[in-house]
């Protein structure tokens, strides 16, 4: 496991995106070998969505063999609803890079059998190849994607209820009106993401440091169902300072002390233009 912790939530996010970047162009991807990515949504990501839009550009990065597949959307919300993950993914990302939509992959929360859509979901990541690398944030509970406390570390792609507290959090999405906010999504499962060959969880803000906490200090636990990355042979978190804040001193000291290694990882920032 890597805990690589920058300054601030613009140098996270640009970490994160020369990372993203960098792999997506040492894996060499073409017509008959498409690099998958995992995306998630919320206002972690955007910083670093922001740089990979910039990337491309510049001509340093194509997303012409990528495929990519998201980590949730809501159940009942009209797709082209503001809020909705489709509208959040094509308004924020993919409508500014040169993905074919057809391989953009986002569940379908109207779908007439939503557990259909859910094996359908797995299925289409299987036929892909697996995912490469999925990238992921957290709530302040530690959930990841919509795995709520509580959920399997095994689960798979399905229809979870939200809880109270994720619901809260969505509400300043939907005019602060609760009534106006979806309980219910579908999700990747837990054990969705562990298949990914390689997991990177972005965790920025004070708020969300009790969460990366529970996370890498302390035992795996489906009630922090982010501690399950734990076990995955290749993880990376991405934080600022801020969350590092319930982090032991020796922890922080510790993981610090391989920034020199984790740099090589972004530097030097790798250019399509060069190949």
């Amino acid at each position: 496991m890597r805990l690589v912790i920058l300054e601030d939530y613009d140098q996270a996010s640009e970490w994160a995106a020369k990372y993203i970047c960098n792999r997506i162009i040492q894996f060499k991807p073409s017509e008959g070998k498409y690099f998958t990515l995992g995306l998630p949504t919320g206002s972690t990501p955007l910083g670093c969505y922001k740089k990979l839009i910039e990337y491309h550009k510049n001509g340093d990065l194509s997303f012409k063999y990528v495929k990519t597949f998201n980590m949730d959307e809501y159940v009942g919300l009209p797709r082209n609803h503001p809020e909705s993950y489709h509208s959040y993914m094509w308004n924020n990302f993919f409508k500014h890079i040169d993905i074919d939509p057809n391989n953009a992959h986002i569940l379908d929360g109207n779908a007439l059998d939503l557990q259909a859509e859910c094996d359908a979901f797995e299925k289409k990541i299987e036929e892909a190849g697996g995912i490469e690398l999925f990238v992921g944030g957290i709530g302040p509970d530690g959930h990841i994607a919509f795995n709520e406390p509580g959920s399997s570390l095994s689960s798979r792609t399905r229809l979870k209820t939200l809880a109270m507290d994720t619901i809260l959090a969505n509400a300043k999405y939907f005019d602060g009106d609760l009534s106006k906010v979806p309980t219910m999504a579908l999700t990747v499962g837990v054990g969705t993401v562990m298949d990914a060959r390689e997991v990177m969880i972005l965790i920025t803000g004070a708020h969300k440091a009790f969460a990366l906490y529970k996370a890498i200090e302390e035992g795996v636990n489906h009630m922090w169902t982010v501690s399950a990355f734990q076990q995955h042979p290749r993880t990376i978190f991405v934080c600022d300072e801020d969350a590092t804040l319930e982090l032991r001193v020796k922890t922080v000291k510790y993981f610090k002390g391989l920034m020199h290694v984790h740099n090589k990882l972004v530097d030097p920032l790798y250019s399509m233009k060069e190949n």
